[in-house]
């Protein structure tokens, strides 16, 4: 059963233990047609909905809403907080709520936060914490800002997206992209933000593709090892 950790008492909160869902999104440009928190909207959806399928008592933390994007840095709108301080956020939340939880598990929404989670996560579990990680990826999906992430924002927030302003950016693999966006940022490789096309998306499609990530995670966390 999923509870909403800041909406409860300290006596709600069981004595012997509980997994705490953290979603850890980011406040970033999403092409002209995305909000700004569309990372942070779908690892919020999907902890809440696997939290609900999980066994036991499982809380969801209220949403981390600055990640490490300075690769969209030159988009108005993008805040970021970088590696480093990242890095020290997740550390100290475990350090805090290894004090009464029996685990934590970070549900990302943002690629940009993976190494600093892998880099985090391996300090604390040599601290002896019980706490893992898990990633909001949808397998053969277009980057950043495209079909994919559109089509769920139709399903999670249709209010927040402007189709009329949807356009596609640059289409070319990741892969073949990556060198230049790591050193000059995304807006050197797309004016408009956007890495895919956004176009054709559609609520249905997006709701298809979160409850399959839901599947997935509610099978990757059940499976999941922690000290």
């Amino acid at each position: 059963m999923s509870v909403d950790l800041s909406r409860r008492s300290w006596p709600e909160i069981p004595p012997t233990g509980a997994t705490v869902l953290v979603p850890v999104g980011s406040t970033e440009q999403h092409g002209p047609h995305l909000p700004l928190f569309t990372d942070g909207a779908i690892a919020d959806a999907v902890a809440r909905r696997s939290a609900n399928r999980l066994p036991g008592e499982v809380f969801v933390a209220p949403l981390l809403a600055f990640g490490n994007s300075g690769e969209h840095a030159g988009f108005p709108g993008t805040v970021s907080i970088g590696h480093d301080a990242l890095r020290l956020v997740l550390i100290e939340l475990v350090r805090s709520l290894g004090l009464w939880a029996r685990r934590t598990v970070f549900v990302n929404g943002h690629g940009g936060n993976i190494r600093t989670l892998i880099d985090a996560v391996a300090q604390l579990r040599a601290e002896g914490h019980s706490v893992a990680w898990t990633g909001c990826d949808f397998p053969g999906s277009d980057a950043h800002a495209g079909r994919t992430e559109t089509s769920v924002m139709l399903h999670l927030s249709p209010h927040n997206v402007s189709m009329d302003s949807a356009a596609p950016g640059n289409t070319r693999p990741l892969a073949e992209l990556m060198p230049q966006l790591e050193t000059s940022g995304v807006r050197s490789v797309a004016p408009n933000g956007v890495l895919g096309d956004p176009t054709g998306a559609s609520a249905e499609e997006g709701r298809r593709l979160l409850e399959t990530l839901v599947a997935t995670t509610v099978d990757r966390i059940n499976a999941l090892e922690t000290p």
